[in-house]
């Protein structure tokens, strides 16, 4: 059970928002009717906020002291954006593995003592499979040690106005003194939409290529709700299930917290309902446009698919869960023109027609250059679109995809 907070909304204030709350839970479809139950929890705390004013359209408990889980890893990027942005480290330069980064416990990438992975990657593990092993890692290289990485975390928050909030690690492994609010972790999702719009994509990816495997986001609303591109998950026993979210529809951008939930679908039950509504309550609000999506990558192998604002593939088509015999993928290029790499994707196509060809464009520095892919085939296929291609000067790249699995942190 999470930690209890000293400030308290009114008894009237906390009663009108409960009922008006229920309301809205009572119209929606739950399993069992389980939902409006763990409203009224202990640790049930939600939130939601326009992200550009930062005005609360709704809040439950939002001051009230909760264990943060994984969520604790949205202020590790936050950290690692900002050591990015002042140009104190660079998405290419290597992190090193200590024994005690590697001990850390599931979720993880499996890093072991003494070897090293990207800057890139552990900011791509920690948003797909919040790798605690690569977040740990990450906190030793940013701040010498884990402990004194988890202080800087916390003076941090402070700067921010997470004036609720204390860290301790860097992952959000359980420990009785790390906590939060859902007021606070607002603060923080505004923060890194408004502070990073360069960066913030990364949140939106929706899995990368780690040993030759793709690793699936573990945010399903970035799959079922329309809008969503981020941010991230967390669970622990004691935290429950937690979500913070951003979603965007026409000018409007929201951002949502909800913790404490019984389980995944009632977590995302939730936050789908409250965006819904808080869409509703703020619609006809005006607030800034945001960057473009397109991230910049020193090591553009890593990535499989970031979120565009016009995505290469038709809305409903499979991704990352194809047929178990037509788990395969190759990466092509990456071309000088999309229109080029558009071509390949489909010569590609052609050699292998049950695939389905894409085009992921990346920016490095100042340029831009575009990958061909081609999802979705089998083994043979794979070798011999390669083969193909290879033939011609292509550097073509098989890998293996990986279904998302059902476990979330």
């Amino acid at each position: 059970m999470g930690h209890q907070g000293n400030f308290r909304l009114s008894a009237p204030v906390r009663g009108i928002v409960l009922v008006a709350l229920g309301v809205l839970l009572s119209l929606m479809p739950f399993p069992g009717g389980s939902a409006w139950a763990q409203v009224g929890s202990a640790r049930y705390s939600a939130i939601i906020v326009e992200a550009h004013s930062g005005r609360i359209i709704m809040g439950v408990n939002q001051d009230e002291l909760r264990f943060p889980a994984s969520l604790t890893k949205l202020m590790t990027l936050y950290m690692t954006f900002e050591a990015l942005r002042d140009r104190r480290v660079q998405l290419n330069q290597y992190v090193p593995v200590s024994a005690w980064a590697a001990a850390q416990a599931p979720s993880k990438l499996g890093l072991q003592p003494g070897e090293a992975l990207t800057v890139e990657q552990a900011i791509l593990g920690l948003v797909t499979k919040s790798a605690n092993d690569a977040a740990s890692a990450l906190g030793e290289f940013l701040g010498g040690s884990e402990d004194r990485f988890a202080q800087m975390m916390t003076l941090r928050a402070r700067a921010l106005g997470m004036n609720r909030t204390n860290f301790r690690n860097a992952s959000g492994l359980p420990d009785s003194n790390q906590w939060t609010t859902a007021r606070d972790l607002a603060t923080l999702g505004r923060r890194l939409v408004l502070d990073f719009p360069q960066l913030y994509g990364y949140f939106g990816v929706s899995g990368f290529i780690w040993r030759n495997r793709v690793i699936p986001n573990h945010d399903t609303l970035l799959r079922t709700y329309p809008g969503a591109d981020g941010m991230k998950t967390g669970y622990t026993n004691y935290a429950g299930h937690n979500l913070v979210s951003s979603a965007v529809r026409g000018n409007v951008r929201l951002i949502g917290v909800v913790m404490g939930a019984a389980s995944n679908t009632e977590r995302d039950q939730h936050m789908t309902m409250l965006l819904d509504n808080g869409f509703g309550q703020a619609n006809g609000t005006t607030m800034a446009r945001f960057g473009n999506p397109l991230i910049t990558l020193a090591n553009a192998a890593t990535s499989l698919s970031f979120r565009t604002a016009q995505p290469a593939v038709p809305a409903g088509r499979p991704v990352l869960a194809p047929r178990a015999s037509r788990d395969r993928g190759v990466q092509i290029g990456g071309f000088v023109a999309e229109r080029t790499a558009w071509e390949v994707a489909q010569e590609s196509a052609r050699i292998a027609p049950g695939g389905q060809a894409r085009v992921q464009p990346v920016i490095v520095g100042r340029r831009a250059t575009y990958h061909a892919q081609l999802l979705g085939v089998s083994e043979t296929e794979a070798r011999t679109v390669c083969a193909n291609l290879s033939r011609r000067g292509a550097a073509c790249q098989p890998f293996r995809m990986e279904a998302a699995r059902s476990t979330l942190r």
